[in-house]
């Protein structure tokens, strides 16, 4: 476990201003405690400050998480965001886009959002951004990337895909041994 480098925390938090923007600031500045983010095994972890002093004493070899997996770094060098992070993601998120009761189960079956499926989305979301997915009583689902912007949405077809899977909460049964 160690701070994430220049590069890293670069690449980390350009992905991660993509969903929340300047919210940034309150994932690290909270009113209940100082938290960090630190990696292990390529993963970035989120994790109070007094936690991860506790981690530390743990050997790198028997250490297997250690707050909430953000996500994982690539062997490129790119930051993939996982589901796992959907829970902070969601309170600071700019832009949403909100499915049909129809369309939930095929979001959450790893598909894309199609026009049909679409329920409303935020104002002025511009085409290929950060987004989070949301059910129509604001449940967060997962989060994607906008195919479609706002404006172009409205016109379209209702095949058209508007929205980019990345990542949904059916993931924790999908893929359960691959999450931390």
């Amino acid at each position: 476990m160690r701070p994430l480098t220049d590069e890293e925390t670069k690449a980390f938090f350009e992905k991660l201003s993509k969903y929340i923007g300047e919210s940034i600031k309150q994932l690290i500045d909270r009113p209940d405690g100082a938290y960090c983010f630190r990696l292990h095994n390529d993963r970035v972890f989120y994790v109070r400050e007094d936690l991860m002093k506790k981690a530390a004493h743990a050997s790198r070899e028997n250490l297997v998480s250690f707050g909430t997996c953000f996500g994982k770094f690539t062997k490129s060098g790119k930051f993939r965001l996982h589901v796992t992070a959907l829970d902070f993601l969601a309170p600071y998120a700019k832009f949403k886009i909100w499915v049909k009761p129809s369309a939930e189960q095929q979001f959450l079956y790893g598909h894309h959002i199609m026009k049909n499926g679409l329920g409303r989305i935020t104002e002025n979301t511009q085409q290929y951004q950060g987004i989070i997915v949301c059910a129509m009583n604001d449940t967060p689902l997962g989060f994607g990337v906008a195919a479609k912007s706002t404006q172009e949405c409205r016109h379209t077809d209702p095949m058209t895909i508007v929205a980019f899977h990345q990542a949904d909460v059916g993931e924790y049964i999908r893929s359960e041994e691959h999450l931390l």
